[in-house]
This record gives structure tokens, C-alpha cells and sequence, in this order.
């Protein structure tokens, strides 16, 4: 099992630093152009829930993201330095009442993306599970 791991600061600007990561890993595991897609997407959602609704664009809060990966499986954990949420009572971004909400559908697309996707820590970490 091969690792990698990188701390970011609170802030929007370093989702930059998320993509480079997610590209390096990305690369490492040889993913189509379809796993790719939902791989960014979903570690993207993750990161940016961290520094807004987790760590509240509190930039001395860092956010750790780590992948692991083998031949099988890729797992990527993304955790901040929150209070947490009660992440089984989450709006369905789908019902009509939250249709036209800007945002919310954060997890709903982890989730979708994902082949598994579990949280830990009162919610401040979130493990996503993508078979290769």
C-alpha cells in the first residue's frame, strides 16, 4: 500500500494545491479519464467542505488529506479541525424544496462518486473508497 499525504491552510485559494494532489495520485494509480473525473470531484467537495463548513476559513486551521492506494483500491481521507455535524441527517440536495439551493450537494456527489464513502470522527473526517 503506497501513501501520500498533504496539509493545506483554510482557505479557498489552496484547492489549487488539491488538484496538483489529486493529478500526482491520479497518476500514480494509471486512472481512466472517468475515475479520474469523479476521483477530482469528490476530493475537491471533501477539501472545500473542510475549509468552509469545517475549519470556517479559519486559516491557521490546517485540513490533512492522505490517500492510500494499491492495485485494488484507492481510500482518501479528508479531515479538519471542526466541531463536526450530524453527517446521517443531511438535506437531500434531489427534493424539490433544496433543488435551487447554491449549495449542499457536497456529500450527496462524495457519496455518488465514490465506490464508499464513511465518516469518522464526529464527522470531521471523511473516507472515501474508489475501487481500481
Amino acid at each position: 500500500m503506497k501513501s501520500n499525504k498533504l496539509i493545506i491552510q483554510s482557505k479557498i485559494e489552496e484547492l489549487r494545491k488539491v488538484e496538483k494532489f489529486v493529478d500526482e495520485i491520479s497518476a500514480a494509480c494509471k486512472l481512466n479519464s472517468e475515475l479520474y473525473g469523479n476521483f477530482l470531484i469528490a476530493v475537491l467537495e471533501a477539501a472545500n467542505n473542510a475549509i468552509v463548513h469545517g475549519n470556517k476559513l479559519q486559516e491557521d486551521k490546517p485540513v490533512t488529506i492522505e490517500a492510500e492506494f494499491d492495485d485494488k483500491e484507492l481510500k482518501v481521507s479528508v479531515k479538519d479541525c471542526g466541531k463536526g455535524f450530524d453527517y446521517n441527517n443531511v438535506p437531500d440536495p434531489t427534493a424539490p424544496e433544496n433543488i435551487e439551493n447554491v449549495s449542499g450537494r457536497g456529500i450527496f456527489l462524495m457519496k455518488k462518486l465514490s465506490d464508499n464513502t464513511e465518516f469518522f470522527d464526529n464527522g470531521t473526517r471523511v473516507v472515501m473508497t474508489f475501487k481500481l
